[in-house]
């Protein structure tokens, strides 16, 4: 369920947030560490794909929103798109009921996605994260010229 994989790309020394199985937040999280949610998350999730920061959402957790995290690991239930910048395990109870934006994707049977699954290059994810479509033509045109 939580994997040593997800566990050894963070960071020594990092902060943990641990949103427990009673607690309902209202708004946005912008977070670094780690965040571990037992609880409810009513709004959107955020944390910077240079951070190293992880997402942990146990079973009978639950984000309404979007999610956009380096590392996540789902075991609970996420209505919204999520976008995981390098790696992203779906554990047996994982729910996601929207688009799966991804690097590295691990799923384990039982778990569901109910959307789209979108594979994303590091010059895509930078492309959406800056609302440029340019900047993806950009490094697709640089890297055909290397390669001629």
């Amino acid at each position: 369920m939580f994997g040593s994989s997800a566990r050894a790309a963070q960071p020594a020394g990092t902060a943990h947030t641990l949103v427990s199985h009673q607690t309902e937040i209202i708004g946005d999280v912008r977070f670094a560490g780690e965040l571990i949610v037992e609880g409810r998350i009513r709004g959107n999730v955020f944390a910077d794909d240079e951070s190293g920061a992880i997402l942990r959402l146990a079973d009978g957790g639950v984000i309404e929103g979007e999610v956009w995290v380096p590392v996540a690991v789902i075991n609970g239930l996420v209505e919204g798109d999520l976008h995981c910048a390098r790696q992203l395990e779906l554990a047996a109870k994982g729910v996601v009921m929207g688009n799966v934006f991804y690097n590295l994707i691990e799923m384990v049977m039982g778990s569901e996605i109910n959307g789209s699954l979108l594979h994303i290059g590091r010059a895509q994810q930078d492309a959406k994260r800056l609302g440029s479509k340019t900047l993806a033509f950009e490094s697709t045109a640089a890297d055909q010229s290397i390669v001629d």
